[in-house]
């Protein structure tokens, strides 16, 4: 095999292989660390490694084939040798695989060199009103249980933006842990990302809580000990009767 084309079959063999093995690697570790979740929900991590295992799997029979195998199609048979066209497809063919493994290995890079990072309090508020209408973190949404103490934030901002009959959640306790965002009329929301399926479907769910606006930035992390309260005007708010600051959970997502 001539230099050329055996730097074209490296590099395909990187961009296809070396980065999927890497990926694969990646989320294997992740899951283990616990940290698949980050990006994720519980639900579909059991799926998510099952394809890194068979990704790895294929990587390991597909690296027994001979070097440039995937390029033997592509080859004229029969001439007497490559034309000049053949070799400017050939050259433009090559820096194409390899700008592509070069922006690829720059992502996977990243990924691996980053720490995993939660959704920021900043894309909450820029979210905040894409869908105003119920957060509970799954397809098939059960509210207005007797037993409010499962509640999370997500359950308690669909209650409070649906309820009919808003006077039946006066006076429930709750305890409840998000990040400060700004809310209406100056109050400060209780916030938390929900996430259905993964990062990328990820919606605020906020609670208004009175008595924490400007006390705390926006983005830190609290725990809310309070009292849900009916106003005269039918809306819901919580009466924080304890609030502290907490750090980042493990996991600060809601599903």
């Amino acid at each position: 095999m001539d230099e050329p084309r055996r730097l074209h079959a490296l590099a395909s063999r990187w961009l296809g292989l070396g980065l999927a093995t890497v990926v694969a690697v990646v989320t294997l570790g992740l899951a283990v660390a616990g940290r698949l979740t980050m990006y994720i929900s519980p639900d579909t991590v059991w799926f998510a490694c099952l394809a890194a295992v068979v990704m790895l799997a294929a990587a390991i029979w597909s690296c027994t084939l001979p070097l440039g195998v995937e390029g033997d199609h592509d080859h004229t048979h029969g001439a007497s040798g490559p034309d000049a066209a053949a070799h400017r497809r050939r050259a433009l063919q090559t820096a194409g695989v390899v700008a592509g493994g070069i922006v690829s290995s720059a992502v996977v890079l990243a990924a691996l060199l980053l720490p995993p990072a939660s959704l920021s309090a900043q894309l909450a508020v820029s979210r905040a009103g894409e869908n105003p209408v119920l957060f509970a973190g799954a397809d098939d949404v059960t509210l207005g249980v007797a037993d409010t103490t499962t509640f999370g934030v997500g359950d308690w901002a669909s209650a409070f933006a649906t309820s009919t009959r808003p006077e039946e959640y006066d006076g429930a306790s709750v305890t409840l842990t998000g990040f400060v965002t700004p809310g209406k009329g100056g109050e400060a929301g209780l916030t938390r990302m929900i996430i259905t399926h993964c990062v990328i479907d990820a919606q605020p769910a906020t609670v208004p809580v009175g008595g924490v606006a400007g006390k705390y930035s926006t983005g830190q992390w609290i725990e809310v000990t309070g009292t849900v309260r009916a106003e005269a005007d039918g809306t819901l708010r919580i009466e924080p009767t304890s609030v502290k600051k907490v750090v980042e959970p493990k996991d600060p997502y809601e599903y």
